[in-house]
């Protein structure tokens, strides 16, 4: 057998945010323009989507993006341009009331799109009832810090993402020669 790490970073700490208190998603919409859609995915995209998060992210962020797809109304939202995905936003995947996975292709990165889906399944989330939410295993925590008012959860680290399970892959036998 050959052992493989799943393709990503280890985990961060956890963190709070309280969904009564934070920004807008309308302004941060209007900055992306025209041509950039954020909306809700639909149920009859999610093999594509699922397969695109998995080719560009991680097997286990395209298994929770799949957990999203089993919500209704689907708890993932997308950004996309002129039918191509651009980024993706999960909530309630992980764990109830947890934000993530999240992720942007990287030539689409720092266009406010992470924001925008961010924000998206955060209003999200308050309109379903929660007035906290948790961002599982962030990495970047100044961002959201900075951005939706996150705290640091102490002593949530690993959290929900402790001993996570290793791919093995069976090992193909040598090829005799003739």
């Amino acid at each position: 057998m050959v052992f493989i790490r799943a393709k990503g970073k280890h985990h961060m700490a956890d963190m709070l945010v309280r969904l009564y208190d934070i920004p807008e998603v309308a302004p941060v919409l209007k900055g992306l323009g025209e041509k950039i859609l954020i909306r809700r995915a639909r149920a009859c995209e999610k093999y594509i989507v699922v397969q695109w998060v998995g080719d560009l992210f991680s097997d286990g962020w395209a298994s929770e993006c799949e957990v999203a797809f089993s919500h209704h109304p689907v708890s993932c939202f997308i950004a996309t341009e002129a039918g191509e995905i651009l980024g993706f936003a999960c909530y309630d995947s992980a764990c109830k009331n947890f934000f993530g996975p999240t992720g942007v292709t990287k030539e689409k990165r720092c266009h406010g799109i992470g924001k925008a889906l961010l924000l998206s399944c955060l209003h999200s989330m308050a309109a379903n009832g929660y007035a906290y939410a948790i961002v599982g295993g962030t990495g970047p925590a100044d961002y959201y810090a900075k951005t939706i008012g996150a705290i640091k959860i102490e002593g949530s680290t690993p959290g929900i993402y402790g001993d996570k399970l290793i791919k093995k892959i069976a090992k193909e036998p040598d090829a005799e020669e003739d």
